[in-house]
């Protein structure tokens, strides 16, 4: 595998609560090991849609269309500011001393209607892919290096 880009973690989030009332907190690190993300409110219930992570581009696609959300309003885990969209289930992306590998491509939610109608077409492909944990340091933290390898 080779080294295309180096890019950098800017934002961490853990979803908290339950099916009828959940919150988004913003930390400053995050565990994952196999099951997902510890302490998040996903954790151990589906290990390819374990780790969801999104690209600052997003946000600035929104905002260009004259959609102001807040970091986290798509329900990522990790973002960053370099676009990860184009690797393919099976590729793996390291983070700080953390290995992941893309398992697919994150599918749309009616929850991104609510935040805005036109979302949900404006980010079809471009909202996040998911990642499960490989290997390495289970902890990923703010300002992390970024490495997408292909």
């Amino acid at each position: 595998m080779s080294k295309t880009t180096t890019a950098k973690v800017i934002k961490l989030f853990v979803t908290k609560g339950n099916d009828k009332e959940k919150t988004r907190e913003s930390v400053s690190k995050i565990s994952v090991d196999s099951s997902g993300i510890v302490g998040d409110k996903f954790y151990g219930k589906n290990s390819s849609r374990a780790i969801l992570i999104t690209a600052i581009q997003s946000y600035d696609m929104a905002l260009e269309n004259g959609i102001n959300i807040d970091t986290g309003s798509l329900g990522e885990n990790i973002l960053i500011n370099i676009n990860p969209y184009a690797l393919l289930p099976g590729q793996k992306i390291k983070i700080g001393n953390t290995m992941l590998e893309i398992t697919q491509n994150c599918t749309l939610c009616k929850g991104l209607s609510t935040l805005n109608s036109k979302l949900p077409k404006l980010l079809k492909d471009d909202r996040g892919i998911f990642a499960k944990y490989v290997e390495g340091d289970t902890t990923i933290s703010l300002n992390d290096s970024v490495e997408l390898l292909k």
